[in-house]
């Protein structure tokens, strides 16, 4: 699911990274010790080692999410501190404050930006924290069987891992299998102590659809790798799932379809639209606007959380129409960096520091995933969809905006022939389908509720009346 570490709000990290490398290089105390903060209810603990001389070192513990003691990479150039996560790819960018007790900065992974700050020798929050409730996670015992599996993908020589589900009761019965969003997504969509597809999947086998669920190539228990990985590399993992899943005894094959959320669901409809493709497919917050168009509409949705200036709105929207056209038309990678880079730097100012934090970003702008996202067109894959759909979008999702991408679904369903096709917008829900107050992605955690039941029984009940004996 998303998609959710994955949009960079990259006027704000320009604007931080630049401003910490052209501070003045004067010697300062230590930064050995303890140093906690939180994103959301999610607490973080950075234990840094900083001697006077030899290497810098640091350890991350997040125990919410049982980890403990992972290396990061330590730099601190005058009043900037840089931790970095190689695995995840993932790095803290901030400044010391006055008194030297506090850091101040935010914590960037994939291309999500959320502020962070750490404080010295704190109360041992990080360590005594309980994870924050989270009360539809589904708990044993359960009324359906549940199964630990693995097929292959033949075409890419992946074999990927899953947990299949079916009913107790006597079969054959319909069945689905569940796509998350863009990026490394084990197979409950896990994220931020949230598991919507272990909610997702629990109730619907407790309506009697056999559920597949599935981690991504290079997570948990599946093989490959997410590097230069696409959705297209994805539809074929959706194929392999179809087949293993139509393979199996008690299900009905000829009743067998994809839930795909966000970017799942681009790779949802690229498989429709393939001979053997599903019978029915339920798309969760899937773009149904040109990549581009979609990527523009999520930062301004993004910046309106923040600020009503018309002339803001306008500059937000003038430099992401830029990046994009720099990166559609610049094929060469090396290249379109340095275009980026030119675009961001015009001055030249900034400090190595500065454009060493800078290159990851400007990677994962030119990466194959992003590219294939910018230049992705739902007009043209949508209308060889000829199964029933089911399409939902939030009200208050600001990453894929459900009126401007369910209309545009809705408009090339419609063009290429498709007559069973059931289009909502959920009031009051996020990109995740849950209840919010703004949408924003920073509430995804402050949340407890993982899926909404509303949208829950939406999908249940279209599944019902799509499935029927």
């Amino acid at each position: 699911m998303p998609t959710f570490f994955r949009y960079l709000f990259c006027t704000a990290v320009v604007a931080l990274t630049v401003a910490a490398g052209t501070r003045a290089q004067t010697a300062r105390p230590s930064l050995t010790g303890d140093w906690f903060g939180t994103l959301g209810p999610i607490d973080f603990a950075m234990h840094l080692t900083d001697p006077a001389t030899g290497a810098r070192s640091a350890t991350l513990d997040i125990p919410a999410q049982h980890v403990q003691g992972m290396a990061m990479q330590f730099t601190a150039p005058g009043d900037s501190v840089y931790l970095r996560l190689a695995r995840p790819v993932a790095q803290f960018a901030g400044r010391r404050s006055a008194d030297d007790q506090q850091l101040v900065g935010e914590w960037q992974q994939g291309l999500r930006v959320l502020p962070l700050t750490l404080s010295r020798n704190g109360s041992n929050a990080a360590a005594a924290t309980t994870p924050p409730n989270r009360p539809q996670t589904p708990q044993p015992p359960f009324p359906y069987q549940a199964a630990d599996i693995t097929f292959k993908n033949e075409q890419a020589n992946v074999t990927l891992a899953g947990t299949y589900t079916v009913p107790a009761d006597k079969g054959p019965f319909p069945a689905v299998i569940l796509l998350t969003g863009s990026g490394p997504q084990d197979r409950n969509g896990s994220i931020l102590n949230h598991q919507p597809f272990a909610v997702l999947a629990d109730y619907l086998a407790r309506r009697g659809l056999a559920v597949l669920r599935f981690d991504d190539r290079g997570v948990g228990q599946s093989g490959g790798t997410q590097q230069g990985m696409t959705s297209a590399d994805y539809t074929t993992d959706a194929q392999a799932a179809l087949a293993w899943l139509r393979a199996q005894p008690g299900i009905i094959k000829s009743q067998v379809g994809f839930i795909g959320h966000s970017a799942g669901g681009t790779a949802a409809i690229g498989a429709a639209g393939q001979a053997a493709g599903p019978n029915f497919l339920v798309l969760l917050a899937a773009p149904g606007l040109a990549g581009d168009e979609m990527m523009v509409q999520q930062f301004l949705a993004l910046t309106r959380l923040k600020t009503n200036s018309a002339a803001q709105l306008a500059a937000v929207e003038k430099m992401q129409r830029t990046i994009f056209q720099i990166i559609q038309k610049t094929a060469d990678d090396a290249q379109a960096r340095a275009q980026l880079l030119a675009l961001f730097d015009p001055t030249h100012s900034a400090s190595p520091q500065v454009l060493a934090q800078l290159e990851p970003q400007l990677a994962a702008y030119t990466s194959p995933f992003y590219r294939h996202l910018l230049a992705d067109r739902p007009a043209v894959s949508l209308p060889k969809v000829r199964c029933p759909v089911l399409a939902l979008g939030g009200s208050k999702d600001m990453q894929v905006v459900a009126a401007q991408n369910l209309a545009a679904t809705t408009a090339a369903l419609r063009a290429g022939g498709n007559r069973d096709v059931t289009v909502k917008e959920l009031p009051g829900l996020n990109h995740l389908f849950q209840t919010a107050k703004t949408g924003g992605p920073e509430e995804y955690a402050l949340i407890e509720e993982t899926f909404a039941p509303a949208a829950l029984q939406v999908i249940g009940d279209w599944l019902m009346q799509h499935t029927a004996k």
